[in-house]
């Protein structure tokens, strides 16, 4: 077996594969030789069919099947020893795939195409400044998450009146256009939460408003549209089309919220027994929990940050016309040319980061080895538990649930890539240079949100 590289430019090669006789007419005599054991042919006993006729039968098919083991095999060989990066796969010549006769077997030869990772630098380093956004954490956000917890182990009591934060149950009587009664029409009972109206006219004509009070509405206007409406009057979706604009919505109950009351019964249901004793001490645990929780969403925004740069300023070339005819010949489902032009500056875009990522973690030494990504995996496990309340079990079945989670191959590949993430996001802040700013949570949401 005969393989040659052969460079078109800094991009793309071409390696030829030359297939002697020698290196293919055993395997094809031995996989005849099994055909004639097993094949049914009529006239002849299994095991006693002329060679010549099993030849004329398989010749061409085994010869093919044969010599496509032994080009992938000196293919793969030749590129892993002769250790050349490779974009995709290799993919037949556009010249021909082949110079052989299968008619009358001799010398064959194979050409294919190969793409070749391009060099290049990462133009990272302490010279590069980033702003590292946190955000403030002020008496408005902890007040707010102290009332959210109040609320979320509160009960609902009755209220006297609508205000602005009380459930609704009412009647929903569809109405004519003169708004009398529609006969046949739509009467249904359902809930609103003040809270999702978003119309301010409607929010303040209801604010206020007592058991047996009648008020026109739109339904739209008191829902959140789509579903929420049809589930609202108790009709499908698809009905909504027919439904009258106007109904009169009779308040048959309010709903309050009674929040629960700041004390150790509180404190010990939200932390757990002793950990948190009195208001004080709940301020200082809000503001550790949020910074924690807020630090991944910076890691985040920075990340972004840090990639934006780099796909811009990165100077990096890729073998286009290969690459495209590469995505035509591997995809699963038969794609256009006129699809893969829409869709090949995404594709490239992620390619490119693809190889920045593979740069920064040979150029650093950076690596997953399997104790690392079973102890992260562990990890992910643990606050599982958490989120549920329950305890982490022992470490020795802790880590048989974790061997078990890395068996499944799509959920190994995600936590690789959390990990990866993670070692990604630890080598930007050790590299760069962080500027830290504390901007309001009302701000952070907008950044966080930015594409």
């Amino acid at each position: 077996m005969n393989v040659v590289r052969e460079d078109v430019d800094a991009l793309n090669a071409i390696i030829k594969v030359v297939v002697s006789p020698e290196d293919y007419q055993g395997k094809v005599k031995d996989a005849l030789n099994k055909y004639r054991k097993t094949a049914k042919i009529p006239g002849f006993r299994p095991g006693h069919i002329p060679m010549g006729l099993i030849e004329k039968q398989y010749g061409k098919s085994v010869l093919s099947e044969e010599l496509n083991k032994a080009v992938n095999s000196s293919l793969q060989a030749f590129i892993s020893e002769n250790k050349i990066e490779i974009l995709g796969h290799p993919i037949p010549a556009k010249d021909g795939e082949f110079k052989g006769d299968f008619d009358k077997p001799a010398e064959f030869e194979f050409k294919y195409e190969i793409g070749l990772a391009p060099t290049f630098e990462v133009p990272l380093s302490s010279k590069n400044k980033f702003d590292y956004n946190k955000v403030k954490v002020d008496k408005k956000l902890i007040d707010q998450q102290i009332n959210d917890l109040r609320r979320r182990y509160g009960k609902l009591v009755s209220s006297d009146a609508v205000s602005e934060s009380d459930m609704i149950l009412a009647q929903f009587v569809e109405l004519n256009s003169d708004k009398s009664i529609k006969e046949g029409g739509i009467l249904h009972s359902s809930t609103i939460s003040m809270e999702f109206v978003e119309d301010k006219k409607v929010k303040k004509e209801l604010t206020g408003k007592k058991v047996g009070d009648k008020v026109v509405v739109d339904p739209k206007s008191v829902s959140k549209g789509g579903k929420d409406t049809a589930a609202m009057l108790g009709v499908s979706e698809a009905e909504l089309e027919n439904v009258s604009n106007l109904f009169e919505m009779t308040i048959t109950e309010i709903k309050g919220m009674e929040l629960a009351e700041l004390n150790t019964e509180l404190f010990d249901k939200l932390f757990g027994e002793g950990a948190v004793k009195n208001e004080k001490e709940l301020e200082a645990r809000i503001v550790a929990d949020l910074t924690g929780m807020f630090a991944n969403d910076s890691d985040r925004i920075l990340t972004r940050d840090v990639y934006d740069t780099l796909i811009e300023k990165t100077k990096i070339s890729l073998p286009d016309e290969f690459l495209k005819r590469w995505i035509k010949i591997s995809n699963e489902k038969e794609i256009s040319d006129e699809q893969i032009a829409a869709e090949y500056d995404g594709y490239a875009k992620g390619l490119k980061w693809q190889l920045i990522q593979g740069n920064i973690f040979k150029t650093n030494n950076i690596k997953l080895d399997n104790a690392e990504v079973i102890d992260f995996t562990k990890g992910l496990l643990v606050n599982n538990y958490a989120q549920y309340g329950m305890p982490a079990p022992e470490d020795k079945e802790l880590t048989a649930s974790a061997m078990q989670v890395l068996q499944n191959q799509e959920e190994a590949g995600r936590v690789y890539d959390m990990l990866a993430e993670q070692k990604l996001m630890t080598y930007f802040k050790e590299t760069v240079k962080l500027n830290e700013k504390e901007i309001s949570y009302d701000d952070f949401v907008k950044l966080a949100e930015k594409k």
